[in-house]
């Protein structure tokens, strides 16, 4: 199950093994805000409450856009946190620069 928290409403998606985060939000038509899909505009930025284990590791395009800080805090790219397992538990929040 993941838990998606937008700015006004939250969705929820069953877990599906190699999607993006930004793929369950768009699927459940989430509040979340995304422009480029590609990791370089950042608008999809979020931050993990619970379950960075089920995601697979930050991908280059993350460190290149995200500060080292941001990364320890638990922020990622949406659209390039891909879910590792079917059966994960993740509660993400959409945090945007702007």
């Amino acid at each position: 199950m993941i838990t998606l928290i937008g700015r006004t409403r939250s969705t929820d998606a069953d877990a599906v093994k190699g999607r993006t985060l930004l793929q369950h939000a768009v699927e459940t038509k989430a509040e979340w805000g995304y422009n480029c899909s590609r990791g370089t505009c950042a608008r999809c930025r979020c931050h993990v409450d619970q379950g960075m284990e089920h995601l697979e590791d930050v991908t280059d395009a993350e460190w290149d856009r995200l500060e080292p800080e941001e990364l320890d805090q638990g922020f990622r790219l949406s659209c390039q946190a891909v879910v590792s397992s079917d059966d994960a538990v993740i509660v993400v929040r959409h945090k945007p620069y702007f």
